[in-house]
């Protein structure tokens, strides 16, 4: 194996599938139900005239549903958003960008409270105010939650329920079991309104090395395929100025994830094939305590939330060891980065292939009410947390990286938005701060529908021509999808070197991404084949971007670079260059 990756296969511009057979029309489309979608699909039904919302599966299947936690804001008069800044940055590595952080915390909590007025129900405390706990990295109580450990599906349910409640007006359209396949573009050459980092775009300091901003590519609509019937069935296009990306992440890039089934990183996928810029692809979050199911454990794995540690529940090694204090002045409440570190590290000093959550001392009755979720679903596994430690391992969880985008959303493709997991905004940095991605959701989509409507109201956004891209078509088969997990998760897993990378590099750039024109190779353009065509592109260049990164940082840790570098305190972009070739720069 080559300890220098080459720069690979070239990666294709566009999936194989069908020409569309069916064209709708609208001012906007936004891709994904979760707390980010729905958001931006509500704010900006207002204000403009048609609106285009796309899902995967049913309106109420997002992956926000499957957030425990809460959502972090600075809500207690004890508390301010400048201690907020203070341990969101801290969580970051030194990675995080000051001024998206900034609006995350100043502008979070009148937007948690824009989710109470839009029929969210909070846990409420003894004096009738929401009740705050406190998670890792947090230095004050201020994570909300509702249901106990329900608080997306509770948040989930509000806003679908506000869409349900328009859903009949001309102005918003509402397209179930569609997955998207490719951001259409114009052809590049003509001036550009302002992408990420382009003049007028915007905040962030986050200008765009490489192509995307100022090449001219406008963004005029999708192609997706639609599981359905009627108008809507096969594959069709939608024609429109603006597309904003609220897709969620890439727990299916992993063999082990706490993401559902249809986190298969779409949008990152397509907005990769669409010219724009991608950052921080190299920082994924494993969460520390995921139930541990034996060695062959794969597919969606129930965690248990940060916020159970929140409430006093400790870690010990299998020898009934507690290990964090020797770790971190936090212990059990240190960043995740910290904690699933320090788990594997215990792991391989004990030779054992989980470790223990002890929350035996906070007794049956606390336990079952205040997270009745996690409660349930242990006892469907035999575990009764209130007489026995829980095992748990570290399971791919968040991706930090993304999309670049600037403070309103704007990625380096004009026309293009991206918001919540799927956008790269800097608010995580190297590591994201416990409950921050719900509020990170939220808040910038919120901040990009605003900035849609002004530029519709400005005569900014008007309608182009797609354009045919060089470089042919991908299609990978589903059958290669557990082999792209296993590489993935065994090279650019929780522990990483640069031998490791470099194999996984070479073994992903031998999978066959012409599977449509390889006679020996049964597939057919398909959602199964979709789906992993994109888990493979996904997977080459966060591992590529993690080979570049010679350091340890946050969610990134190298046993040959084991300290983090001041010479890496900066963003490591990727994009496809006008060959197809990933570069980064």
């Amino acid at each position: 194996m080559s300890a220098t990756p080459g720069p690979g296969p070239r990666l294709a511009r566009s999936l194989a599938a069908p020409a569309p057979g069916w064209t709708a029309e609208a001012d906007a489309v936004v891709v994904g139900s979760g707390i980010a979608g729905l958001t931006a699909a509500l704010e900006l039904r207002t204000r403009v005239p048609r609106v285009l919302l796309v899902t995967k599966g049913r309106l109420s299947s997002g992956s926000t549903v499957w957030a425990q936690g809460g959502i972090a804001a600075a809500l207690d008069p004890s508390d301010s958003p400048a201690a907020h800044l203070a341990d969101t940055l801290a969580a970051g590595g030194g990675l995080s960008d000051p001024a998206a952080v900034q609006v995350l915390v100043t502008e979070g909590p009148e937007r948690v409270r824009e989710l109470v007025a839009r029929g969210t129900v909070f846990d409420k405390a003894a004096d009738g105010d929401i009740a705050l706990t406190r998670e890792g990295g947090h230095h004050a109580d201020r994570i909300a939650h509702a249901g106990g450990d329900a608080t997306g599906a509770e948040i989930s349910r509000a806003l679908v329920a506000q869409i349900e409640a328009v859903r009949h007006d001309p102005g918003i359209e509402v397209v179930e079991n569609a997955l998207v396949l490719d951001v259409l573009t114009t052809a590049p050459g003509g001036p550009a309104a302002g992408g990420a980092g382009s003049p007028g775009a915007g905040g962030g300091g986050l200008a765009v090395a490489g192509r995307g901003a100022g090449d001219g590519r406008r963004v005029c609509g999708v192609t997706l395929h639609v599981r359905g019937t009627g108008s809507r069935d096969g594959v069709g296009a939608v024609l429109a100025p603006v597309v904003i990306l609220a897709t969620g992440g890439i727990g299916q890039v992993f063999r082990s994830s706490t993401n559902p089934a249809g986190a298969t990183g779409d949008g990152i996928a397509a907005a990769l094939r669409a010219g724009a810029v991608l950052g921080d692809l190299e920082f994924v979050q494993f969460h520390p305590t995921v139930l541990w199911l034996g060695s062959g454990a794969k597919g969606q794995l129930p965690l248990i939330s940060e916020a159970v540690r929140g409430e006093g529940a400790l870690l010990l090694d299998v020898n009934g060891h507690r290990f964090m204090p020797g770790v971190h002045e936090m212990a059990e409440l240190a960043p995740r980065d910290v904690v699933a570190h320090a788990i594997v590290r215990q792991m391989a000093a004990t030779g054992a292939d989980n470790v223990l959550l002890d929350t035996r001392h906070l007794g049956r009755e606390f336990l079952r009410t205040r997270f009745p979720t996690i409660n349930a679903r242990l006892l469907e596994a035999g575990i009764d947390w209130s007489e026995e430690p829980v095992p748990v391992a570290p399971a791919q969880h968040y991706h930090s990286g993304g999309v670049v985008t600037d403070l309103d959303g704007r990625s380096s493709v004009d026309g293009l938005y991206a918001v919540g997991e799927v956008a790269c905004t800097g608010v995580h940095g190297a590591n994201r701060l416990a409950s921050n991605s719900l509020l990170e959701g939220i808040v910038f989509a919120s901040r990009a529908a605003r900035d849609v409507a002004a530029r519709f109201d400005a005569g900014e956004l008007e309608q182009g021509e797609p354009a045919a891209r060089p470089g042919g078509s991908a299609l990978v088969a589903a059958a290669a999808r557990s082999r792209i997990q296993k590489v993935t998760s065994g090279g650019a897993g929780v522990i990483r070197s640069a031998r490791s990378l470099a194999e996984a590099d070479e073994r992903l750039n031998a999978v066959r991404a012409d599977a449509h024109v390889a006679a020996e190779v049964v597939a057919e353009p398909q959602a199964a084949e979709w789906e992993t065509t994109n888990v493979h592109m996904v997977a080459r260049a966060l591992t590529r971007a993690a080979w570049v990164r010679e350091e340890t940082r946050g969610g990134h840790y190298r046993t040959d670079f084991p300290r983090p570098d001041d010479a890496w305190r900066r963003r490591v972009r990727i994009w496809l260059d006008d060959e197809g070739v990933l570069t980064t720069g």
